[in-house]
């Protein structure tokens, strides 16, 4: 017989890195270039206030999980706070958003193995599809592991850059487009050399370089210590974004002015190749490659839980609500491996437009989970002062800066639809939340 709960089996270490992957997301690698041509310098802004930003979303996430050691995802708290509707929305959503984002992170695995091996890209992409299946029906402990060891991969590689580009400052080094120097931040045109159009079109760039950060709350039920182990993977988020993104941008940008740098490759590429490193895009390749996969990993993982947890609440069929005898919701990690299969071999028939529909959309889905976690926040305050005040654990700054940011996430959709490139994704998105409430609305009526 099945467990009828969720393991915490995921301890500190996995819970550590997992946070770090999520900080870390695949934009940092892939999407990084074409917002540095974007905004230039001022890139860094972009960085500091959406990261800065979503600190705070996620210490209203975490404030809120520590409430009730009953909520195993952010989708329990928003029915118990906005209502039923919000659960039933924000949690399909958040399926949707993870499916979208492993679809395009699988297929990105196909074609990096093509720079090693003549295959066709679907290959290697449902092979990597049906190993982390396999993987992720284990234990929840694989899923740690597996995103430990991806997630160390991405920290040495930025850690690595960082190291070897301060240790060029401080020597100053000489490159094919000249000294390594801090003055190349401001020297090609100032810290806004495309004008503010520019840094707030890379704004919605570096929103998808987030995706995921709220991961942590995805594996509350799964923690074997969550009020110790949440706070302290969120308190960490600050120096994380300083040194991963900041400190990394700082330093491609000093090797390499921003004027230089090519927006349809990989900056960090182009980096280790001008100082010298001749096996450089190899070396990235592979750590794009486990970053693709670490995605598509997470959002396995991720869809199969929100899947769990709507099934155990009466919004999804009930056999995507049964675990295995390891404890883990196969059921609804299979149909979710099985649906992202499908789109990952439809998207060969898919013009290359297509991508950046669905990673705005995607972006698009998870600044309305970001935002249900910020309302939520504001009516948990006003309707539990008896939990704020026992809390550990309570969000600064509060309601006022969730106000803010949901300020902030409302300007960067409107600076959506002025920007051809995104404005397609968002309206259609609005499609797929109307659909959303049409159904719960005829589940409600039929139920009734």
């Amino acid at each position: 017989m099945a467990n009828q709960e969720l393991k915490r089996d995921l301890k500190n270490r996995h819970v550590q890195l997992i946070a770090i992957g999520g900080t870390i997301g695949t934009g940092l690698f892939l999407g990084s270039g074409k917002a540095i041509q974007l905004a230039g310098p001022s890139i860094i802004f972009s960085y500091l206030i959406i990261g800065i930003s979503l600190f705070f979303v996620m210490r209203a996430l975490g404030e809120l999980l520590l409430s009730n050691a009953g909520y195993t995802s952010f989708t329990e708290f928003a029915t118990e706070y906005i209502g039923p509707w919000a659960g039933y929305v924000t949690g399909w959503t958040y399926w949707f958003c993870w499916i979208m984002t492993a679809m395009a992170d699988i297929i990105a695995v196909g074609v990096y193995m093509q720079y090693w091996f003549d295959i066709p890209q679907w290959v290697p992409a449902l092979a990597c599809l049906v190993i982390l299946l396999g993987l992720n029906l284990l234990t929840v402990k694989l899923f740690g592991e597996l995103e430990f060891w991806f997630s160390l991969i991405k920290i040495i590689t930025i850690v690595a850059l960082i190291i070897v580009g301060v240790i060029l400052l401080a020597i100053g080094f000489q490159t094919e487009t000249g000294t390594v120097s801090l003055n190349n931040l401001w020297s090609h045109g100032g810290m806004f050399p495309n004008g503010v159009s520019g840094f707030l079109l890379s704004l919605q760039l570096v929103v998808f370089s987030f995706v995921g950060v709220e991961l942590i709350g995805v594996t509350a039920a799964e923690t074997a210590n969550p009020k110790k182990n949440i706070p302290s993977a969120i308190n960490k988020i600050p120096f994380r974004i300083l040194l991963f993104y900041v400190g990394a941008i700082v330093v491609i940008l000093s090797v390499n002015p921003w004027t230089q740098l090519d927006a349809s490759s990989s900056p960090f590429v182009e980096v280790f190749a001008l100082i010298g490193i001749p096996i450089a895009a190899g070396i990235i390749n592979f750590v794009v490659l486990t970053s693709a996969a670490s995605a598509g990993n997470s959002g396995l993982f991720s869809t199969s839980r929100m899947l769990y947890t709507l099934s155990n609440n009466n919004e999804a069929p009930a056999p995507l609500g049964k675990l295995n005898k390891h404890a883990v919701p196969s059921t609804a990690l299979i149909t979710s491996t099985i649906v992202v299969s499908i789109g990952a071999l439809l998207s060969k028939v898919i013009p290359e437009q297509a991508f950046t529909i669905v990673t705005t959309i995607s972006a698009i889905c998870f600044i309305w989970v970001w935002s249900i976690i910020l309302i939520s926040h504001i009516r948990y305050t006003k309707k539990r002062p008896d939990l704020r005040a026992q809390s550990t654990f309570r969000a600064p700054l509060t309601p006022f800066i969730n106000y803010v940011i949901l300020g902030l996430f409302a300007f960067i959709l409107i600076v959506m639809l002025f920007a051809e490139a995104t404005r397609s994704s968002l309206l259609l998105t609005p499609i797929w939340l109307l659909l959303l409430v049409v159904l719960y609305n005829y589940r409600k009526n039929r139920l009734c």
